[in-house]
């Protein structure tokens, strides 16, 4: 008699192996934020040691938390996910409130009580991915129909876009919006759908981005990089000095010298030019070396899922960690407007690393769990017959 194994070493070897480009993306940002940090921490906060000792604390909580996801039962978090969606939304309208939302380079992003700060738009990323998985696979069959299968999590989508909005935080509120749409795609969403969301959302994406004078500046900038040097373009053009300054070695691990008065907020969503600036050309295929096997790895994880809500989320969570790191590259080197989004594993802050390491695990869980292919072991004291 033949006996079903239900975690096959195939699927086992692809959750060690995305473990591994895991662990070696944290370390490589760990050790990038330290060498980029060090002047930044010591002259402000009279500790080098200040953002690598706390991206280390939450970097050891988030690889606790990823141990954890990768071995819980999705279906027992599909049964909380409306209570979710709701203290997700609360988070979120908390950074409103006088006395706990804090804001900080002109955006209340964060909620702060006591000696704990938290920003909740970085939730967001895991929590809208799993109610649209969710939703999306309760209504496969009923996508044709806009009330009851398009509208919900549309509604759902543009609150969260509303919510991020009012916190100042334009980028992130389009990021979310961004990757729902590649998710309604995947889950089979009509074209006509698209085409009115294309329709509606260029001019209201327009009109939003006139309403403040900083979005109007990096526009600018952008399509001008000669317009305001020093001033909002500053920060790109130093940017793209320090990824050239690199050459194809690097200076060397902790040798770089922009990261020291050049680039503001280097330790952040710009460390993607220390880290250049430091390891050249060869770094930047490290870097997209580990990127790619984490994005196939990621999508093989979601092509082999048993169901739908799987494959959806699977798919969700890695293109949402992959252009965001594509989207920081592209700010970093020019090639986009400035904007706030992180650079997964690198940048310093601990709720984007733990967000990251919250959405790894759940890959790492649907690709343990593998396809529905049976593989077969006699079973003791029995023959094939």
């Amino acid at each position: 008699m033949y006996q079903l194994d239900a975690e096959s070493a195939p699927n086992k070897n692809i959750v060690h192996a995305f473990f591994i480009c895991v662990i070696i993306m944290l370390g490589t940002g760990l050790a990038t934020l330290y060498s980029s940090s060090y002047a930044f921490a010591l002259r402000f906060f009279k500790d080098g040691n200040y953002f690598i000792i706390r991206q280390v604390i939450f970097g050891l909580i988030g690889i606790v938390l990823f141990f954890f996801f990768s071995l819980i039962d999705l279906d027992k978090i599909r049964k909380l996910i409306l209570p979710l969606v709701g203290i997700c939304a609360f988070l979120c309208f908390l950074t409103r409130v006088p006395g706990i939302g804090v804001e900080r380079y002109g955006a209340s992003r964060w909620i702060e009580i006591g000696p704990i700060s938290y920003q909740p738009s970085e939730m967001v990323k895991v929590v809208l991915p799993l109610y649209l998985a969710h939703i999306m696979d309760k209504k496969a069959n009923n996508l044709d129909n806009f009330y009851s299968g398009i509208l919900p999590p549309v509604l759902v989508t543009g609150l969260f876009f509303g919510l991020i909005y009012m916190q100042n935080n334009f980028s992130t509120a389009v990021f979310i919006v961004f990757n729902a749409m590649i998710l309604f795609f995947l889950a089979g969403m009509r074209f006509r759908y698209f085409f009115a969301a294309i329709v509606m959302i260029l001019p209201i994406s327009a009109l939003l981005v006139f309403t403040k004078e900083h979005r109007v500046r990096r526009l600018v900038s952008f399509l001008r990089p000669e317009w305001d040097p020093l001033g909002a373009g500053f920060q790109v053009n130093a940017s793209r000095t320090a990824l050239v300054s690199g050459g194809f070695w690097g200076k060397g691990i902790g040798e770089g010298t922009r990261k020291v008065e050049s680039i503001p907020e280097i330790h952040s969503d710009f460390i993607f030019s220390a880290y250049v600036e430091e390891t050249g050309f060869i770094g930047i295929i490290l870097f997209f070396a580990l990127f790619t096997v984490f994005a196939v790895l990621g999508y093989r994880a979601a092509w082999r899922a048993q169901t739908v809500f799987g494959r959806l989320l699977a798919a969700s969570l890695t293109t949402i960690i992959v252009t965001q790191a594509l989207s920081n590259v592209a700010v970093v080197s020019g090639a986009l407007p400035a904007t706030g989004i992180p650079l997964p594993f690198f940048s310093a802050g601990g709720s984007s690393l733990v967000t990251t390491l919250i959405c790894a695990g759940m890959i790492a869980n649907v690709a343990r769990k593998g396809t529905a292919e049976a593989v077969y072991s006699l079973s003791e004291g029995e023959n094939d017959s």
